[in-house]
């Protein structure tokens, strides 16, 4: 890895759930993997748009997120592509979330997973759907955006 071994490199992010959500909060979560499945992140093979994240007995799991297989291994050794994995977050914050998504309906999404200091890192947030009206608000703000850097552009 060399220079980004000791920072910050981002492995997939999931531009959608900004769009379809409201983030409220985030939370940095390790992740549980298996050999094969780092192999497969370093090189970038994850997608995290369908993916999300449920409080079950006192574990955080992550499913949906799809790592795929590592191509090098063979496919007796490799691992499955959707499995549930375990998130690694303290037990206040399992609490903490376990409360706001039984209790205010709000969901757990992944946002964006990369590289810290050599560990593999989840960014979850609690969201809340947006509804059309919200998603079509944000269109045109950033239309907005646009059409003002193009008039000062062109100034």
């Amino acid at each position: 890895m060399g220079d980004n071994s000791n920072g910050y490199k981002i492995i997939s992010d999931n531009r959608q759930a900004r769009y379809l959500y409201e983030i409220l909060e985030t939370h940095e979560a390790g992740i549980e993997l298996l050999g094969t499945e780092v192999k497969s992140i370093r090189a970038g093979k994850v997608n995290l748009r369908d993916g999300f994240a449920l409080i079950r007995n006192g574990e955080a799991l992550l499913l949906n997120v799809q790592i795929s297989p590592h191509e090098a291994t063979s496919q007796a050794f490799n691992h499955d592509p959707r499995r549930t994995r375990r998130l690694l977050l303290h037990k206040d914050e399992i609490r903490k979330l376990t409360g706001q998504t039984q209790e205010k309906g709000l969901t757990l999404v992944p946002l964006k997973m990369y590289f810290k200091n050599g560990w593999v890192k989840v960014d979850i947030a609690l969201v809340r759907g947006k509804k059309l009206h919200d998603k079509r608000e944000d269109d045109r703000k950033r239309q907005d955006q646009r059409d003002m850097q193009r008039a000062l552009k062109n100034l």
